[in-house]
C-alpha cells in the first residue's frame, strides 16, 4: 500500500487523504519498513480556516505526506460535495493505533510534549510513553522530551529538544505542543530524521497521560467534541471555537453544498 493510492479530497484549497485510520497505520508501517519517512497533518476547521490567511500554515500542509480530516464539520462538508471523506481521523485516536501497530514490529516512538512535572512527579510525556507501552507490549520508547513554556523563542532551548529527539533515533514521533508551534518543531526535525515519521497530535499527549479527559465517544462520533473541550477550557477556546470557527465550519458546509 502506498500513499499514491489515496485519491485527495478538495475542501476550500486543502486536499484531504480518502483514507481510514486503519489505512493510515498500514501505510506509515510500510513506509517504515522500506526506509522512507513522513508527515501525518490532521487538519480540523480551525487549521483549516488558518490556511486560508497564513502562508506559514499553508506550507505545513503542502509539506505533509499525509492530510487527514480530524473533525466531523469536515467529513460532513466531503459529503455535501459529494466526494466523501471515509471517516474522521483524529490524531488524539491515531496516538493509540499507531502506537498499537509499531508495537507489532517492534519500532519506537519517540513523545513531546505533555504537562511540566509536579514536584517528586514525572512529567506528562513520560507519563503518556509509560502508559503507552503498558498497553501496547512491543512498542519500544525511545525517549521524552517536555520542554518548558517559550523553549521554541530560545535556540539554544530548541537546539537542545532536537538534539534529543534525533539522536534516540526513532521510527516515529508525536508532538503534542498544540498547533502550529508543533508543526514547527517537526518541520525542523525532519531535516535531522529523514526516516522517521512525525505527527502533530495537540493534546493527545495529555489525553494518553490522564491529564485531560478527552470527550465521550458519542460526543467525537457526533461532531461535538469541540463542545467538550470548550467546556473544560472557555477562556482559551471560546474566541477561536464561536468567534472564528463557527461561522467559517458554516460556510465551508453551505460552500460544499452549492459546489454540488
Amino acid at each position: 500500500m502506498t500513499i499514491e493510492a489515496f485519491d485527495r479530497v478538495h475542501l476550500d484549497g486543502t486536499g484531504f487523504d480518502r483514507i481510514t485510520e486503519e489505512e493510515v497505520v498500514a501505510v506509515v508501517r510500510e513506509a517504515i519498513d522500506a526506509g522512507r519517512g513522513g508527515r501525518i497533518l490532521t487538519p480540523n476547521v480551525d487549521i483549516l480556516r488558518q490556511a486560508q490567511v497564513d502562508s506559514e500554515v499553508r506550507g505545513y500542509l503542502d509539506d505533509a505526506d499525509l492530510v487527514v480530516a480530524d473533525g466531523m464539520p469536515l467529513v460532513w462538508a466531503s459529503k455535501l460535495s459529494g466526494t466523501p471523506l471515509p471517516e474522521r481521523v483524529a490524531g488524539s485516536s491515531l496516538i493509540w493505533s499507531l502506537s498499537r501497530g509499531l508495537a507489532h514490529d517492534k519500532r519506537s516512538v519517540f513523545v513531546v510534549g505533555g504537562a511540566p512535572a509536579a514536584e517528586g512527579a514525572r512529567d506528562g510525556a513520560t507519563r503518556a510513553a509509560d502508559r503507552l507501552a503498558r498497553e501496547c507490549p512491543g512498542l519500544r520508547i525511545a525517549g521524552t522530551v517536555c520542554p518548558p513554556f517559550g523553549f521554541e523563542r530560545d535556540e539554544e532551548s530548541f537546539a537542545d529538544l532536537c538534539r534529543k529527539v534525533a539522536g534516540a533515533e526513532p521510527d516515529l514521533v508525536f508532538v503534542g505542543l498544540g498547533f502550529p508551534k508543533q508543526e514547527g518543531v517537526i518541520t525542523r526535525l525532519r531535516a535531522e530524521l529523514p526516516r522517521a515519521w512525525f505527527i502533530g497530535c495537540g493534546a493527545a499527549v495529555n489525553f494518553v497521560a490522564g491529564d485531560v479527559e478527552r470527550a465521550p465517544r458519542w460526543m467525537q462520533k457526533t461532531g461535538l467534541e469541540w463542545a467538550h473541550r470548550l467546556g473544560t477550557d472557555p477562556g482559551r477556546l471560546a474566541g477561536r471555537y464561536l468567534k472564528h470557527d463557527a461561522p467559517y465550519a458554516m460556510r465551508l458546509l453551505a460552500g460544499a453544498a452549492a459546489r454540488r
